[in-house]
């Protein structure tokens, strides 16, 4: 059976655990959940089930060169609610900020203790790169927080694929999982759940797809697939903000980091006429800082406008900058530098092209995600988010979603104190849950012919990006096509039941392009629902072009019905803090 698909159901093995803690999804976040649960109870059981391995897994497995969320000396929570907020359109959940900010420099403190290093000035504080940021060497950094879980003892399942919640009575008790490399369902039967998957990239086709054969040319990590947000829609947790989606400048035809530059470096953003787009069009929201759903959209204007293609400007960058940024992006985005290389491209004298990426669901980043409380927990008992999956806080990133892994571990190991008894997952449950996992492999097995993983994840990407405002439409959609594409999404949907799997690598695509069709589901909903622009880049209604506060100053919310699969949208009311103008940092 090693290593092979099954031929019959009944020849899958099932490995059963118990444990106290399982986190889904051994990334940033996970890991340092992991770590504070054993810090807070030592003789807890912590289970980290991975789909990858630990050491080289999730948005940090290559490594980053910054931490672009450290409160500095001189700086306070309040500053860090206002700028998130205004980076976010004025939407976010400043409770969740807050408490979030409370912690958020101990995760970079401690990976520093652990052995990161993270550059300093002469003073020995650490070295800032805008107002947020600071520089790391960080190509180590997984490897480091990897091992420090080891330490702690926990038990790590590395290559297995969480494939649902395990939900007894509206409870989460566990998560149900398949092996990648010994084809075993594995079944973890937890007291408290954690998820966190990271995001959904993979929902849109990227432009740089056309002609090659990676498939997954993006920016953000192309195996976080949507798996911890599919696993809950279908659960029924309440769902928060999927149309806040990310979209960024990027370096064009690489997709690498453009913060790096900009930001570093102090590189402003140009289009083809030479013109200081930021700076003199959008100077009253910040300039070169502006929100970056402005600076996303800026680049797409500029084209429809005959003013494309755009560039932030290193001509004006030193020889020893220029060897600086370059030593930078080897610490997160390593071949851009063989990228500028092979094209002999002399950054005095040729400024780099940008352009935008295919739209994200990224909760670190944007306010996609689980609707949670203070303590992170989700709408289902027993069932905690963290890092990119969890909603409300967008401008997280790496050390904001390593400081949620924490508070989730909190509200987490809280929770366990509530408890009596586990309640006992029932065989039909399990029985249900291995039938429609291996589906795929048993239609080869029987029939040999179907729809591959990768033929139906296509038909996917193309009508997310021609009807729900990808790319190549310049991230614009109207609630038409909006329509159009729910009705074929749920199509596609439908047709699932004709996916095959020739191996268990493609089995585990087969779950993948199935759960970002649950999430395609959800977030087409959340567009459709609101009738607005709130955010032109991420969400930009042609139909409704204008921000329309009296209906909309408010939070999209989701819930899918577990027995009918209908999707109920709703809203929630916003709840201001921190004073001031929300718009404003």
């Amino acid at each position: 059976m090693a290593g092979k698909l099954p031929g019959k159901l009944d020849e899958v093995e099932q490995l059963i655990f118990k444990t106290d803690v399982l986190v889904i999804g051994a990334g940033n976040a996970g890991c340092f959940a992991a770590i504070e649960a054993k810090k807070l109870e030592p003789n807890l059981q912590v289970t980290l089930m991975e789909k990858a391995h630990i050491d080289r897994s999730g948005c940090l497995a290559a490594g980053m060169d910054a931490i672009n969320t450290y409160i500095k000396k001189g700086r306070t929570i309040e500053e860090f609610v206002r700028w998130s907020r205004s980076q976010a359109g004025g939407l976010i959940r400043e409770d969740l900020t807050q408490s979030l900010a409370e912690v958020l420099n101990q995760p970079a403190e401690e990976w520093e203790e652990w052995g990161l290093p993270i550059k300093k000035d002469e003073d020995e504080e650490y070295h800032t790169r805008g107002k947020w940021d600071i520089t790391i060497r960080g190509s180590e950094m997984k490897v480091i927080l990897a091992e420090k879980v080891r330490e702690y003892g926990c038990q790590i399942l590395n290559r297995v694929v969480a494939t649902n919640l395990l939900v007894v009575d509206g409870r989460v008790i566990g998560a149900a999982g398949f092996g990648v490399r010994d084809g075993k369902m594995y079944i973890v039967l937890a007291r408290a759940v954690i998820v966190s998957t990271g995001g959904c990239a993979g929902l849109y086709k990227p432009y740089t797809n056309d002609g090659v054969d990676s498939h997954h040319h993006l920016w953000y990590c192309p195996f976080n697939t949507g798996a911890g947000y599919a696993m809950g829609i279908r659960a029924g947790a309440e769902m928060t903000t999927f149309e806040m989606r990310w979209c960024a400048t990027r370096t064009k035809d690489f997709n690498g980091p453009i913060d790096t530059i900009s930001v570093g470096y102090e590189t402003p953003m140009i289009n083809a006429k030479g013109e200081k787009v930021l700076q003199e069009r959008y100077a009253h929201l910040g300039g070169e800082a502006a929100p970056r759903f402005i600076r996303a959209n800026v680049p797409m204007e500029e084209w429809l406008n005959g003013r494309g293609p755009c560039f932030v400007d290193t001509r004006s960058m030193n020889d020893e900058d220029i060897k600086d940024m370059k030593t930078d992006y080897l610490n997160e985005r390593p071949a851009f530098v063989l990228y500028l290389a092979a094209r002999g491209q002399n950054l005095k004298e040729e400024p780099i092209e940008l352009y935008g990426n295919d739209p994200y669901i990224v909760g670190g980043h944007t306010a996609s995600g689980y609707w949670i409380d203070i303590k992170r927990a989700t709408t289902l008992p027993g069932l905690f988010a963290a890092g990119d999956v969890a909603g409300g806080t967008p401008n997280k990133f790496v050390g904001g979603c390593a400081a949620e892994g924490m508070l989730a571990a909190r509200g987490a190991v809280e929770y366990l104190q509530t408890l009596s008894t586990l309640p006992e997952v029932s065989q039909e449950q399990i029985i249900k849950e291995r039938d429609r996992v291996f589906a795929p492999a048993i239609r080869q097995a029987e029939t040999g012919d179907g729809i591959t993983p990768r033929e139906m994840e296509e038909r996917m990407q193309r009508l997310m990006d021609e009807y729900a405002g990808g790319i190549h439409q310049f991230y614009r959609m109207n609630g038409t096509q909006l329509q159009f594409a729910l009705k074929n999404i749920r199509i596609l949907k439908d047709q699932t039941k004709y996916l095959i799997a020739r191996d268990l690598h493609e089995l585990m695509e087969a779950h993948e392009v199935i759960d970002r069709l649950d999430v395609a589901e959800a977030l087409l909903h959340h567009l459709l629902f609101r009738e607005e622009t709130r955010w032109p880049g991420w969400q930009t209604r042609t139909d409704f072009p204008e921000r329309n506060d009296a209906k909309f100053d408010c939070f999209v919310n989701s819930r899918r019905n577990p027995d009918t699969g209908e999707i109920e949208v709703f809203t929630r009311p916003y709840e201001q803090i921190v004073p001031g103008d929300r718009y404003l940092p």
